[in-house]
């Protein structure tokens, strides 16, 4: 892909990402619904999160990730629904550092969203393959999660069964390389990284601690390297 095609691809990511989720981010938290806690359970309410703490997190976050998705997917048709998943994520992510849930009411809609991005996205270039191939990835994902989830319930919390869908989804639109990387570089951050905060005791060894930023960082590490690495595994 020619570089000034790339450099425009992630200008454009910047600058539609970054003020998108600095404005949706703190929108969202006033407006989505508290989830049902289990008895004992606490956490910070959504509306008290809504500040500009929240506002610069998402926004800065999102800008980031829109410039690199970018330059690595220029003209891509799957381009529109990672710059979607870029400003979704960055809200999700903050969302679940802080409070350690991962919300329905934001992930649900954003497989109807997503899934419509990719679908113009195929029917743009004709890549019909892509939409079947995301389709299977994304069964495939929810399925990997929910059985982690089932088998390690407090290991993985049923907000990353939601979110594994649609990353696997969109991952398994641009390949198999991008979807097994993406979801590999989650589990290896989460699993060395959490290893390190629980020695650290910033966690306890039976606390949850949100997964969900670490699937989010694995699927744009997928994004950027999960083709060459296909590439250069298969030869």
């Amino acid at each position: 892909m020619p570089a000034d095609h790339a450099l425009l691809a992630a200008s454009a990511g910047v600058v539609l990402c970054g003020p998108a989720a600095y404005l949706l981010g703190p929108w969202l938290l006033r407006r989505i619904p508290e989830p049902i806690l289990e008895e004992g359970e606490t956490k910070p309410l959504y509306a008290e999160l809504a500040g500009q703490r929240a506002a610069y997190w998402c926004g800065a976050t999102a800008a980031v990730a829109g410039g690199l998705l970018g330059w690595s997917l220029g003209n891509s048709p799957a381009l529109v629904a990672w710059l979607i998943l870029a400003v979704v994520g960055s809200v999700l992510g903050y969302i679940d550092t802080r409070t350690r849930y991962l919300p329905s009411a934001i992930i649900w809609p954003s497989y109807l969203v997503v899934g419509l991005a990719l679908v113009a996205g195929s029917a743009v270039s004709g890549e019909w393959g892509s939409l079947r191939r995301a389709a299977i990835a994304g069964v495939i994902g929810f399925g990997v999660f929910y059985v982690l989830w089932y088998v390690f319930p407090r290991g993985v919390g049923f907000g990353d069964v939601r979110l594994s869908g649609l990353l696997s989804m969109a991952l398994g639109w641009l390949g198999w390389g991008e979807l097994v990387t993406g979801l590999y570089g989650g589990f290896f951050l989460g699993a060395v990284i959490g290893i390190v905060l629980t020695l650290a005791k910033v966690f306890k060894r039976r606390q949850l601690f949100p997964f969900g930023p670490f699937m989010l960082v694995g699927a744009l590490v997928g994004v950027l390297v999960g083709g060459p690495l296909e590439r250069l595994y298969l030869g």
